[in-house]
């Protein structure tokens, strides 16, 4: 039986909608796009109405302007990342009423449109597997996924055999690759984004009551594997389709995520108003995903195989031997094993069988209510989101800055622990960190942390490789303008900080005093130009004490210290306390707060 029209509904009332390439009214929140899901050969019903319902009539009670980004608007039976290319089109040339262009939009996706924005974010390119082209400045400001399948569906290949229900199958390159572009993870570029997932299923798609929405899982349309507390789960439907009640995958009359209503019930309808205009009424709508027990139990895996040089290895399958029985995960046409019901947070054993070879031995606990997208290989392994400023993570989303002092996480990194003086090698032992190829100077190395600066490079998209004699590994990295992270002095928070007036370490025994002159020491302002023997930040940063934004007298590199910036500023009256906030700015990026002694 063929699901090819599952996703094409029927028409109903429509509300006024800005037609597309009409110019947008300004209004208090930027226009909302929406993004409808899978269309099977795109015959049918593909209008507004048909996929979203009277969802324009709902936000403009709310003031909000609605735009309509139909997938089929990109011809050719496209795969997900050329109508991902074809949104980022479609976004460049929106306009005001005044010309002006949109900088910012707020986007809607149900299904498969989800995975549309993805795509978009991360600049996943078409006919180029494993290539990425970020968008330098990200033009959405907040996101909301109705039952978007980020890590597949089981019944893909019944909606239609093309490029798009393959790549949205389970354990699909396409999902695997888009879920570790960004340091072996996906942040979303940070954007403030939350997952409405529908638990209205039978349970005849997943075998468990509770867990799906008739066509996708909690877990996998749940928004775990970005953050926590940013899913909502409600008793709703995937779509609004009759096969689905004579299939028994939903109930009759179950409200469906998509097509929603003007009745102020509609619990959809609430979470959308709510969280665009920015009140936090959403939080209270539907069951968190982080307490719902039936997701909290479950998890997700996909898994890649690689040797010692990071190449993918072919596996014939996978067994999850620590279960009674054993379960064995499924093996796709390439070169992933995965499983889309595993228990959470326990340790597993896995056997790894490949198609030549022994059979590879790995253990791993799956984080719960999301699936984990894992790469098993000997020799250096770089844990996902393992590169972070080496003061410490920075705010979302994941970046590090030109020429930064940063620290790399992971296992079997080096054989043994060795510290460097200035100036920094390029090698210490067998260890080397390169970017785009190029050695970068290494401070630190150990089995499981090794510092390093990182070199000058335009900002974008960057492959950092960590090599030792036992093998390699590769990852994606992106370099913004600025990622500024204070040094810290303890576990409360305490800046890294001297009195440049007497060169005490700033603390309860030497706290500031107005007048005195502050040297704060952190990581991430940027690009330099040298001026008088000095290092300047290029851009220059915002310094907030007490959230007083206090003059700059000096920021960029400390003399003879490469990766180490500094701020000086005098301290003003009337900032006093034994632990007064302290933030800096850059490029539009803030660090996390750290804390100063002013009395």
């Amino acid at each position: 039986m063929r699901l090819a029209f599952l996703l094409c509904l029927p028409a109903i009332l429509s509300a006024q909608l800005i037609p597309s390439g009409a110019p947008v009214p300004k209004t208090a929140n930027p226009p909302v796009v929406f993004i409808d899901g899978y269309q099977s050969g795109c015959g049918g019903n593909t209008d507004f109405a048909s996929n979203f319902g009277a969802a324009d009539k709902v936000l403009q009670a709310s003031g909000l302007v609605t735009l309509y980004f139909d997938v089929c608007s990109v011809s050719g039976n496209p795969s997900i990342e050329a109508i991902g290319v074809g949104f980022g089109k479609f976004l460049a040339a929106l306009k005001y009423t005044d010309g002006s262009a949109v900088p910012q939009v707020d986007v809607v996706m149900h299904s498969m449109g989800g995975l549309v924005l993805r795509s978009f974010l991360s600049g996943k390119q078409p006919n180029m597997p494993g290539v990425f082209m970020p968008p330098a400045v990200v033009p959405v400001r907040k996101a909301v996924f109705l039952g978007t399948p980020h890590f597949g569906l089981p019944l893909a290949n019944l909606l239609g055999s093309d490029t798009q229900t393959s790549e949205m199958s389970l354990g699909s390159q396409f999902l695997f690759d888009l879920g570790t572009w960004n340091q072996g993870v996906d942040d979303l570029r940070g954007i403030d984004a939350i997952a409405v997932a529908g638990n209205g299923g039978t349970g005849s798609e997943t075998g468990v009551m509770g867990y799906d929405d008739g066509l996708v899982s909690t877990t996998s349309s749940s928004l775990r594997f970005v953050k926590p507390g940013a899913t909502r789960i409600v008793p709703y439907c995937h779509t609004a389709n009759s096969l689905l009640v004579l299939v028994n995958y939903c109930k009759s009359g179950t409200p469906t995520l998509n097509i929603l209503s003007t009745d102020p019930g509609n619990l959809v309808g609430q979470i959308l108003t709510s969280f665009l205009t920015g009140t936090d009424a959403w939080r209270n709508v539907g069951e968190s995903g982080d307490t719902n027990t039936v997701l909290n139990a479950r998890a997700g895996l996909t898994l890649q195989l690689r040797d010692k040089s990071d190449q993918p290895v072919s596996l014939i399958g996978a067994t999850v031997t620590s279960l009674t029985p054993p379960v064995n995960l499924k093996a796709n046409a390439g070169n992933l094993v995965y499983s889309d019901e595993l228990p959470a947070a326990t340790s597993l054993s896995l056997d790894l069988t490949p198609l030549s070879g022994t059979v590879q031995k790995t253990n791993l606990t799956l984080p719960a209510g999301t699936v984990l997208p894992a790469i098993v290989k000997p020799g250096p392994v770089i844990f996902p989101h393992g590169i972070i400023p080496a003061a410490g993570p920075a705010p979302f989303p994941y970046d590090v800055a030109p020429g930064a002092y940063v620290s790399i996480y992971g296992s079997n990194l080096a054989s043994s622990t060795a510290v460097a003086t200035v100036p920094y090698p390029a090698q210490i032992a067998d260890v080397q960190v390169l970017v785009n190829g190029t050695a970068a100077p290494l401070v630190f190395v150990s089995t499981g942390q090794i510092n390093f600066v990182y070199p000058a490079v335009a900002t974008g998209l960057t492959q950092l490789t960590v090599k030792n004699m036992n093998g390699q590994q590769t990852v994606n990295v992106r370099v913004a303008p600025a990622v500024p992270s204070i040094f810290l002095l303890d576990a409360q928070g305490t800046a890294a900080a001297v009195n440049a007036t007497t060169g005490a370490i700033v603390g309860p025994n030497a706290p500031l005093h107005a007048d005195d002159f502050l040297s704060l020491y952190l990581t991430g302002l940027g690009a330099t130009t040298n001026m008088s023997g000095l290092d300047y930040a290029q851009a220059l940063p915002i310094i907030a004490i007490g959230g007083q934004n206090i003059p700059v007298s000096y920021a960029g590199r400390t003399p003879g210290l490469a990766g180490l910036d500094q701020i000086n500023c005098k301290i003003p009256a009337g900032l006093k306390g034994a632990a007064v906030p302290v933030t800096v700015t850059s490029a539009g990026r803030t660090s996390a707060t750290a804390f100063l002694n002013i009395q």
